[in-house]
């Protein structure tokens, strides 16, 4: 994550390995957003749940992170969404701090990752 010449206005997409709370900070510091899965342990506290949800989206809710390192690295609420894929028969739950797309953009966002590698493995 150190390495990526972050952008502004742009998005990068990570799955839970990098769960680093102080880069995702940074991303989110330039302006730039992210969507990240969320580890099974993350410790948060629910702040405000979104009513109206689009068909495969379980929860959308505004999050604040309670875990000593995670709350002390990235001190601003974050989305964290709740998504069952069809597919693959089970849910998925990613964090972003993307507030102006739908959660099932952020879902959508975090699925095209795997056709972005599909096509580089093609390529190589």
């Amino acid at each position: 994550m150190k390495e990526i010449p972050y952008e502004s206005d742009s998005y990068y997409i990570f799955d839970r390995t990098y769960n680093n709370f102080r880069m995702l900070y940074r991303i989110h510091q330039i302006g730039a957003c992210f969507v990240v899965r969320a580890k099974k342990n993350l410790q948060y506290k629910s702040i405000k749940w979104k009513k109206k949800l689009a068909k495969n989206v379980l929860s959308d809710m505004t999050i604040e992170l309670t875990g000593f390192y995670p709350r002390r690295y990235y001190s601003e609420h974050l989305r964290l969404v709740r998504y069952w894929d069809e597919e693959q028969k089970r849910e998925f739950v990613f964090l972003t701090n993307a507030a102006y797309i739908t959660a099932l953009q952020s879902a959508e966002l975090y699925k095209s990752r795997w056709q972005v590698e599909l096509f580089f493995k093609w390529l190589k």
